[in-house]
């Protein structure tokens, strides 16, 4: 490894050249990792499912397959508790934290108990699909990379970005919708190079992953176009009860994960137990078993009663978050996918009772519900639309499918802020609207940040001295004060404006800048971030709010950062500590 860092060396090749190379070998990467994983869910289903109906299906006949989600569950929840517990769940939320907060930092075990504990959990039954672990398969493999090769944490991120990408790209076939899940849900971040990095470890893993895997078959067939423009409203309709039923989706998948979260017993039996009860749903639902591409074919293709696809609906949506809320392991995308094409699948059937010659059959609005529902959940209208057109090879819906994804997403986003990725998020104290946690700045006074060693200046030194001053010192900035009292602020700009109009020989008192900007000891950090907006500045003196003239402290934005940083570990240690108790 030492000898390919070298010949990889950024000194030795330009470094265009070599973030390239890194983007191909993280799309490679994630599309090895990725395949390796879509067959290892099938291995582990032929083993529970064929295997279960020999050892239990004399004894049990049929109703053998309600035991085989809590097999499942008891494997999981050890593996999880004890090796990695950012891989139960559905992974995407990890790997957004860890854009946004650690740099780009995912812990190498990930990818390999990611991988496991979600193909147990789908292949023993458990109501969850593969996008989210491999999103997080592939991040990992791309943070993995980075920090191998020592590469900044900007660079970090993107590798992180690009192995999500590749994942999505190979799960799904879909190389376009990769880069903009990328985009859209991970990052929420443009540039061009990132856009071109991202864009070509997708493209790799699709490629590996045609050839190995899929070929050129698309994921679901599907043959629809709008029959009249009157079925526009119809569709739109459809994006209305989509974003309803999204919004319902995350409460419900956050309700189930809260009620397991209070049970008092062992973290590591609760999915045993959300295994028992999504066993018993599947008795009579078999179709809520797995990630449930096969019943979503069948929507597409008209096949399913109508009573069938308004029940799947929400046996499904109880299904997944028993699943994912007792601590399985496995992705919100397929199933979302799933409640998509049920939900439109029964609007359809509807319509076309009623308005036979203007609508298409029920599949084509399960296709179109499919889209809507997750553009509603993830908040990721673009993503959802290109995804639905790669899935299916099929460009003739893509009208009624933007429709009624951007009118889904805007009806969830005015119910609820939050989607299903960001929600899980802002629960651990990290918002991603506002860039740094409200809630945890807002924990924090400026007192508990501020630096008490102020350096200061005197008003009666001249510009010359002041800037002999500057020269030696890191500051940009000091407050200065007159007979030990603060009377203003002067920084290197304005020394450099007053040498260069030839004032060397002026005080500091006579060019400094007076309207004060202070803030209070006893004031809110998320107050005294405002204060630094409005003046652009990277300091403010901290005084006596009883004497605004005695200064006590000076707070930096870097100050703040430290600050939110240390607190954000904390509260991460206090979690990790609590759940192992």
């Amino acid at each position: 490894m030492s000898v390919l860092r070298r010949v990889l060396d950024k000194s030795i090749i330009p470094e265009n050249t070599f973030l390239i190379v890194m983007a191909v070998g993280v799309g490679i990467g994630a599309a090895l990792l990725g395949l390796v994983f879509r067959y290892t869910i099938d291995l582990f289903t032929e083993y529970f499912f064929g295997g279960g109906r020999i050892i239990l299906g004399g004894l049990l006949k049929d109703y053998y397959v309600f035991l085989l989600p809590v097999v499942g569950g008891l494997l999981v929840g050890p593996l999880t508790y004890f090796c990695a517990r950012e891989a139960k769940g559905h992974g995407v939320p990890e790997v957004m934290a860890a854009v946004a907060v650690k740099g780009g930092k995912i812990r190498t075990r990930i990818v390999l108990v990611k991988s496991l504990a979600s193909a147990l959990t789908i292949g023993s039954g458990g109501s969850a699909g593969a996008e989210g672990p491999i999103v997080q398969i592939g991040a990992g493999f791309g943070s993995t990379i980075a920090q191998v090769f020592h590469l900044s944490e900007e660079r970090m991120k993107t590798l992180v970005c690009c192995g999500a990408a590749a994942g999505i790209a190979t799960v799904f076939n879909a190389p376009i919708a990769g880069v903009f899940f990328a985009l859209e849900v991970i990052s929420g971040q443009f540039s061009s190079s990132f856009f071109s990095l991202t864009v070509i470890s997708s493209v790799t893993a699709s490629v590996i992953a045609r050839a190995l895997w899929w070929g050129n078959s698309a994921v679901f067939a599907a043959n629809y176009s709008l029959v009249d423009y009157r079925e526009t409203f119809i569709y739109i309709t459809l994006g209305v009860l989509a974003g309803i039923f999204a919004v319902c989706e995350i409460k419900v998948m956050y309700y189930f994960e809260d009620l397991f979260d209070k049970l008092n017993i062992r973290e590591y039996l609760k999915p045993a137990l959300g295994g028992l009860l999504v066993g018993i749903i599947g008795l009579w639902f078999p179709e809520i078993f797995g990630a449930g591409y096969g019943p979503i074919q069948e929507a597409l293709a008209g096949r399913l009663a109508f009573w069938l696809l308004a029940v799947l609906v929400f046996m499904k949506l109880f299904a997944v978050a028993l699943t994912l809320g007792s601590g399985g392991s496995g992705g919100v995308f397929a199933p979302s996918l799933f409640m998509g094409a049920m939900l439109g699948g029964t609007v359809g059937t509807v319509a076309h009772k009623l308005f036979p010659d203007i609508t298409a059959s029920p599949g084509a609005y399960a296709l179109v519900g499919m889209g809507a529902v997750f553009a509603g959940a993830a908040r990721a209208p673009i993503t959802s639309m290109i995804m639905l057109f790669e899935m299916t090879n099929d460009y003739r819906i893509i009208l009624p499918l933007m429709g009624a994804c951007v009118t889904s997403y805007m009806v969830a986003n005015h119910l609820f802020g939050e989607s299903i990725y960001t929600l899980k998020l802002k629960r651990r104290g990290i918002n991603l609207h506002q860039g740094m946690e409200k809630g945890i700045i807002e924990s924090l006074n400026v007192g508990d940040v501020m630096a008490k060693e102020v350096e200061s200046v005197s008003a009666n030194i001249s510009v010359l001295e002041m800037n002999s001053i500057f020269e030696g010192s890191r500051h940009m900035g000091f407050p200065v004060l007159r007979e030990g009292r603060l009377v203003g602020i002067i920084t290197y700009l304005d020394i450099r404006k007053a040498h260069d109009r030839g004032f060397d020989t002026r005080s500091v008192g006579e060019i400094m800048n007076t309207e004060l900007m202070v803030t209070f000891p006893d004031e809110n950090l998320s107050e005294a971030l405002k204060k630094f907006g409005l003046r652009g500045i990277g300091r403010l003196p901290v005084v006596d709010r009883n004497n605004p003239e005695i200064i006590i402290g000076i707070l930096t934005r870097t100050d703040i950062i430290r600050a939110y940083n240390k607190r954000l570990l904390k509260t991460q240690a206090a979690d990790v500590s609590g759940s192992s108790t």
